[in-house]
């Protein structure tokens, strides 16, 4: 997964995701159960257009993506945006690899 890490990669997604679908991932280091989500989006490693954000380091940026999609900020999250929107959102033990997978074909 690539390191979020700005408004402006942000936007590039948002530009992208009107190509393919694009997939965000809010992960914390400090929580067990993002640890354990963590683990069920390892079939997204590697992938193009899969993006992880480290809630803690980079907070106000997490905030902004709630912002900018209309969610409400959680962590552990998983985001899939096409068209510049968020068509799914799933948190905590609500985070299902197969079902991710759906939602990027």
């Amino acid at each position: 997964m690539q390191k979020l890490k700005s408004t402006e990669k942000l936007n590039e997604i948002i530009k992208e995701s009107f190509v393919h679908p694009q997939l965000i991932f809010k992960h914390s280091n400090r929580c067990s159960i993002s640890a354990m989500a963590h683990s069920r989006m390892r079939p997204f490693e590697g992938r193009p257009a899969t993006y992880i954000i480290d809630v803690v380091a980079d907070r106000s940026l997490s905030q902004e993506i709630a912002r900018v999609f209309g969610v409400v900020h959680q962590s552990p999250q998983v985001l899939v945006i096409k068209d510049g929107k968020c068509v799914y959102d799933h948190s905590h033990m609500g985070i299902s690899a197969p079902e991710v997978e759906r939602q990027l074909t």
